[in-house]
């Protein structure tokens, strides 16, 4: 069967792979796309996908999308993986917002009260408009920041 894909790797791209798997460099995932970029090498050991997928643990498909990567999206973007254009979360205050926050920690708590509590930081926040809604544990986080 003819392979869509071919994996055709340059010496400085082999020497970046062996160096990858030599030193255990990066996460597991890009030490097994090295590892089978340069068994899929033509120029190299030219392995099949199922002897590959056989040597590293993984599925027949697992090889073919990592040829097709490189040849899609090239060298850099298959050994290390797509970078987020957005983050996981998004922000949920900004550096105004968490200002405030940590300003009204650091003053005085309301009559009545000792210490400030998240919860209370959580409704006072609220109250002052400074964010329509959130959590006690946002503030937490926000407050963790400062230490």
């Amino acid at each position: 069967m003819q392979k869509k894909y071919i994996v055709r790797l340059n010496d400085e791209e082999r020497q970046v792979l062996r160096e990858v798997i030599g030193k255990l460099k990066g996460s597991s995932q890009k030490v097994k796309r090295a590892q089978i970029l340069l068994k899929a090498d033509v120029e190299g050991p030219n392995w099949s996908d199922r002897k590959i997928a056989e040597a590293f643990n993984c599925r027949t498909q697992t090889v073919e999308d990592v040829r097709r990567r490189l040849v899609e999206c090239g060298f850099d973007e298959t050994l290390c993986g797509a970078k987020r254009e957005t983050p996981a979360t998004l922000k949920l205050l900004d550096g105004h917002q968490e200002a405030k926050i940590i300003a009204l920690r650091l003053g005085q708590p309301p009559k009545g009260y000792a210490n400030w509590t998240l919860r209370l930081l959580a409704r006072k926040v609220v109250e002052l408009e400074i964010v329509d809604s959130i959590s006690h544990e946002t503030v937490r986080r926000t407050l963790k920041k400062m230490v």
